[in-house]
């Protein structure tokens, strides 16, 4: 579907545009420059000769044309959609993202560019009175005329003088959609409230055959399996759904191995696709089961935890656990989509959703602070008995978007190293101490918790090595204490345990295992080695 960009003049619709569709592999239509390609005439000219309306009338004319061409991102003029039909053709056909700006960076921006604009003057007033013959109105008086148009569109961005790539940012964040590349085939990331209910139109899109698996656990199976069937069947998909074991206990090769009778059952050739539908461990498997089934099919990402939708749906790195250590066999293998219906988090247990909120804490230490402004919100899930759901989320309308940019983190640093061969080392920050806990726990401290652990004890050892600051560590633990999770190691842990497992972790090199460690809030410093005197040290008095 086409991506539409509106809001009044100077609001950086085509500049933002082209960064967007860059992103997004679409091309980028900028509507009055199709107008005045087709017209041979400036706009201005338009409306010296032609008048309001005969311009209205091309512009009509050209977003019809648009539309009904391949899907791409649109910027539309301030008063495009005024017109009752035009934004039902829009709203038909995609999404509208509305530009909200004030008036004084609007008129400064509409000042540097005179006469590109007939309706709007270069003078700023904050008078509202008609302009005299010839002249533009200021734009504070067009964005009072317009006032309630404007208002009515509900995806909205704000508009500042900050960098455009930062507007960018945000765009996706509100709109939830990014693309991938970089290892295989590109693929859309979609985060929304309702999603599942469009798995059947975007699985077709996708072209993945007339039949599927559905793969999740006792816990996910049961609340979205036979939606998530249903819309496939409504496209005539048969599906076949599977259920596995719940818990990172059953992260196995046996697991995979039930799978692959599965997708033999299901009668799964090269060109389909199969489905996970759940948090990481089921997107793991499924997703090693896609890869080696056949020698590879494409497989779907539906994450059901907040957990998964930040972070283990994302990049390809599927797998499964030895008995030895977590994710020691597995592969590189993309999904061909992901879809983050947010409202399946207002069924998750308060603590699954507090694991999830520990990888986006580790997303803004990596490169996003700001996301930390957002956990107040959170309190709900740190109130919450750790077994119920946090209901207060079921119509939150600020989650989808706090998501979408948790998410856009690590998708911003896949995208520069699709293989972790450098940078996306960093997401690794807390995963070398937490495996180790997850492993000398039996898994009993579960990932994300785990996860906050090993961030601060990985924050020490940044401290006594002079890469961080004093104070950086117990920064961390105020953060993940303020939403309910665990900031030291359980007692009675076997340290040599911990210790043993991370000599196992498969982020070793050249004997060697590497850190990635934080040195501030928005920066972490990665292939770290660290002396084991020093580590058990830190791991000592951590306990």
């Amino acid at each position: 579907m086409h991506l539409f960009l509106y809001g009044p003049p100077g609001s950086g619709k085509s500049t933002i545009g082209r960064i967007l569709a860059r992103r997004l592999d679409r091309p980028f239509v900028d509507l009055d420059a199709l107008i005045e390609s087709g017209a041979k005439q400036k706009i201005r000219d338009i409306f010296a000769c032609e008048g309001e309306s005969g311009f209205r009338a091309r512009e009509s004319a050209a977003l019809a044309a648009v539309i009904a061409g391949a899907p791409c991102v649109i910027g539309l003029g301030g008063g495009a959609l005024l017109k009752p039909e035009n934004r039902a053709q829009a709203e038909a056909a995609g999404e509208i993202l509305f530009f909200a700006a004030d008036a004084a960076t609007l008129q400064s921006r509409v000042n540097r560019s005179p006469g590109t604009r007939p309706l709007v003057s270069t003078h700023a007033s904050d008078c509202v009175q008609p302009p005299q013959a010839g002249q533009g109105k200021p734009i504070a008086q067009l964005l009072s005329e317009r006032a309630g148009h404007y208002a009515s569109f509900p995806r909205r961005v704000a508009v500042t003088d900050c960098p455009p790539e930062e507007t960018a940012d945000a765009a996706q964040a509100a709109l939830g959609l990014y693309r991938v590349s970089g290892m295989g085939p590109a693929y859309n990331v979609h985060v929304g409230h309702g999603l599942l209910d469009t798995l059947g139109a975007r699985f077709r899109e996708l072209g993945c055959g007339d039949r599927t698996v559905i793969v999740g656990d006792a816990h996910t199976l049961p609340l979205y399996g036979e939606r998530a069937a249903a819309a496939l069947r409504a496209q005539g998909i048969g599906v076949s759904l599977v259920a596995i074991p719940a818990g990172e206990e059953t992260k196995t090769i046996a697991t995979v191995a039930a799978l692959w009778s599965a997708f033999l059952k299901a009668g799964i050739e090269r060109g389909h696709a199969v489905i996970a539908l759940g948090g990481g461990v089921t997107g793991d498997l499924t997703g090693f089961a896609a890869a080696t089934w056949l020698r590879g099919v494409r497989w779907v990402g539906l994450p059901t935890t907040l957990l998964a939708m930040v972070d283990s749906s994302l990049g390809g790195k599927t797998g499964a656990d030895l008995p030895e250590g977590k994710n020691l066999i597995g592969a590189f293998h993309p999904p061909a989509l992901v879809l983050a219906d947010t409202a399946t988090l207002a069924t998750l247990p308060a603590r699954e959703l507090r694991c999830g909120l520990a990888e986006a804490v580790k997303h803004a230490v990596i490169a996003d602070p700001g996301l930390l402004d957002a956990l107040p919100r959170f309190a709900c899930c740190q109130a919450q008995d750790a077994a119920a759901p946090c209901s207060a989320l079921a119509d939150a309308e600020w989650l989808a978007p706090f998501v979408a940019r948790a998410l856009a983190v690590k998708v911003r640093v896949i995208q520069q190293d699709p293989f972790e061969k450098g940078i996306r080392a960093a997401l690794n920050l807390g995963h070398t101490v937490g495996h180790g806990i997850e492993k000398a726990t039996h898994f009993a401290v579960q990932h994300g918790e785990a996860v906050a652990i090993g961030t601060v004890l990985e924050a020490r050892l940044a401290e006594e090595l002079g890469l961080a600051k004093a104070g950086l560590a117990a920064q961390l633990a105020d953060l993940f204490a303020g939403i309910g999770l665990p900031v030291d190691l359980p007692r009675g842990i076997d340290l040599a345990e911990v210790l043993a497992a991370m000599t196992l972790d498969k982020k070793k090199s050249g004997g060697k295992v590497r850190f990635a460690l934080p040195v501030r809030l928005g920066e972490v410093r990665t292939g770290v080695t660290v002396d084991d005197a020093l580590l058990a040290q830190v791991l000592s008095v951590g306990g």
